[in-house]
C-alpha cells in the first residue's frame, strides 16, 4: 500500500475488514505517523480536547479465577493477598476528589461472596456521600472493574454508588476468538471461563444502567491482525462506550510462560495502531490508555493519547499495597505514592496537546447521545491569587 492509497483510506468514515487488517499492520514509520495523526484529529474533532482521570484503587488482588495469563490468578500461590479497609479505599476516593479527579476506578480480583458484595455496597455508599461538593454535586463517578458476577449483584452496585449518570464497569472480554479465549481462561483439567457468559455479563451490564466498557489484549500469542479486525467489529456489535486495552505481557506465577511475547518495539506499535483504528472506526467512544504501555516505554501512556486515548488511570493504590497487585511483570510506578503519580501526570498529558478535565465526570459521547443528555462543556478548576491551585472541593462534605 503506498502513501496515496494510506491517505485515501484514512480519509473515509466507514471501514472494511481489508482496511482494518492493513492499518493495524502498518510498521513503517511515516505510515504510522499517517495513522497517529488521524487518529489524534479525529479524537479531538469527537471528543474535545480533554484526558479524563480515573484514579485507579486496586483494593485487593484475593481472586477465586485462575486465568492463565494473570499475575494474581488463584493458582498463583506466591502472591502475598490483600484487601484494603473500608477506610483505606474511601480516603483515597475523597483524595481523588480533592486534587480534581472527576472519577475513580475500584478493581479486584473476581469474588462472589456475600461478604465482598456487600463490602462494595459499602465503599460505595460513602464514597458517594463523602466526595460530593459544589464541583462534584453527586460526587466522583465511579468505574467498576470486579470480574463475573450476576446481573442482580450489579445492580445493587449500581444502587449503592448513588450516582446513576456517572457509574461504568469495565470487563474486557481480552479476545473475541473462542480457541484463544480458551487458551487464557481455561486451566488444562478445567474450563473456568466461557466467552460467551462474558458478552451475557455485559449484556447485563447495559441492562443494569451502566456504562459499559471492555477489551482486548493484543499480541497474544497465536493471535492475528484478523483476530484483532474481530475484536473491533466485536466492539462494534456491542456498542460499548468505553474500550481499556493494552498488550500482552507476561506475568510471574502465570503458566503461559513457555508461548512468550511479542519483541518489545513490535509490540508497541501494534497496540498503538490497535488504539487508533479503533478510534477510527468506533468513533466517540472513551479509550484508556493502559498502565501496561508503560511498562514497555516510559511514555507508552502518552503515545497512547497521540494515537487517540482519552482516559488516562492514574493508580491512587498506597505504596505498600502495589506490588501486591502485579497482573503482568515490569509494572510501573511500584514504589510510588499517589502524589508522586499527580504531580507529573499534568505536564506529560499538555506535552502531548492535551488538557486535563479537572472535576469532569468523563462520560463517553457515544454514552450521552444514547441517553439523550449534553456534553460537558469544560472542567472546572480553582486556583489561589498567586497562582498555586486550590484543594479543591472546599465546600463540600470532603474535610
Amino acid at each position: 500500500m503506498n502513501r496515496t492509497q494510506l491517505a485515501g483510506i484514512l480519509s473515509q468514515t466507514t471501514f472494511s475488514d481489508e482496511d482494518i487488517v492493513q492499518l493495524l499492520g502498518l510498521t513503517d514509520l511515516e505510515d504510522c505517523r499517517m495513522l497517529k495523526d488521524e487518529a489524534f484529529r479525529r479524537t479531538t474533532e469527537l471528543m474535545g480536547p480533554y484526558v479524563y482521570y480515573r484514579g485507579l484503587i486496586e483494593l485487593s488482588n484475593i481472586c477465586t479465577a485462575n486465568c492463565r495469563y494473570c499475575g494474581i490468578r488463584k493458582a498463583n500461590h506466591a502472591v502475598k493477598r490483600y484487601t484494603m479497609t473500608k477506610e483505606e479505599i474511601v480516603e483515597q476516593a475523597v483524595w481523588a476528589a480533592r486534587q480534581g479527579y472527576g472519577s475513580v476506578c475500584l478493581q479486584s480480583g473476581e469474588r462472589h461472596d456475600e461478604k465482598f458484595i456487600e463490602f462494595i455496597c459499602e465503599c460505595l455508599r460513602e464514597i458517594h456521600e463523602k466526595t460530593k461538593s459544589p464541583l462534584l454535586p453527586n460526587g466522583v463517578g465511579v468505574t467498576l472493574s470486579l470480574g463475573d458476577q450476576t446481573e442482580e449483584v450489579y445492580r445493587r452496585w449500581a444502587k449503592a454508588c448513588g450516582n446513576p449518570e456517572s457509574i461504568r464497569y469495565l470487563a474486557r472480554f481480552e479476545t473475541s476468538n473462542p480457541e484463544l479465549f480458551h487458551m487464557l481462561h481455561s486451566t488444562p483439567g478445567t474450563n473456568e471461563k466461557n466467552l460467551e457468559h462474558r458478552f451475557e455479563c455485559l449484556r447485563a451490564l447495559r441492562r443494569a444502567g451502566y456504562q459499559v466498557g471492555t477489551g482486548v489484549m493484543i499480541g497474544i500469542p497465536g493471535q492475528t491482525l484478523e483476530d484483532l479486525c474481530r475484536d473491533i467489529r466485536t466492539f462494534q456489535k456491542l456498542d460499548v462506550d468505553m474500550i481499556g486495552m493494552g498488550p500482552y505481557l507476561r506475568s510471574e506465577g502465570n503458566d503461559l510462560e513457555a508461548l512468550g511475547q511479542m519483541e518489545p518495539k513490535a509490540l508497541m506499535q501494534l497496540a498503538l495502531n490497535m488504539i487508533a483504528v479503533t478510534r477510527l472506526v468506533l468513533g466517540p467512544v472513551n479509550i484508556a490508555a493502559a498502565t501496561a504501555l508503560q511498562a514497555i516505554r516510559d511514555d507508552g501512556r502518552e503515545l497512547g493519547i497521540e494515537y487517540g486515548c482519552n482516559v488516562v488511570m492514574p493508580n491512587l493504590s498506597p505504596q505498600r499495597f502495589r506490588k501486591g497487585y502485579q497482573l503482568y511483570d515490569n509494572k510501573p510506578c511500584l514504589e510510588d505514592e499517589p502524589t508522586h503519580c499527580a504531580s507529573c501526570l499534568e505536564s506529560r498529558i499538555q506535552s502531548r496537546g492535551r488538557e486535563v478535565g479537572w472535576n469532569m465526570s468523563g462520560s463517553s459521547r457515544r454514552y450521552l447521545r444514547r441517553v439523550g443528555r449534553p456534553n460537558e462543556v469544560k472542567p472546572r478548576r480553582d486556583f489561589m491569587p498567586d497562582g498555586r491551585r486550590l484543594i479543591r472541593l472546599k465546600a463540600g462534605t470532603v474535610k
